[in-house]
């Protein structure tokens, strides 16, 4: 299941559970919409995997699956994130 981590962890940018700017890669590693585009070019800077747009767990849901209070605040280093960019930025996902 899931986390639903509630803010983008570049920027800090709170990212509700039915947000449809949060973006999420399979390590669930969260960011905004704006970061993404931005910033990180659909690159994740932790793993290198692509970002996707993060589903919205249903309001009926949350109280038995409750999402995430922990802020995940790790800023990306742009300039040391740059090589990494440089390598991946262009490679299919499915082959990074």
């Amino acid at each position: 299941m899931l986390e639903i981590r509630p803010n983008c962890e570049n920027c800090g940018t709170t990212l509700p559970y039915d947000s449809a700017e949060a973006m999420i890669c399979t390590f669930e590693c969260t960011f905004c919409k704006d970061c993404v585009e931005r910033i990180l070019h659909n690159v994740c800077p932790n793993c290198g995997g692509g970002l996707e747009k993060r589903p919205i767990r249903p309001k009926s849901l949350l109280e038995k699956y409750p999402v995430s209070a922990q802020p995940v605040h790790k800023p990306v280093d742009e300039a040391a994130f740059s090589a990494k960019l440089a390598l991946l930025r262009d490679v299919p996902l499915g082959e990074r």
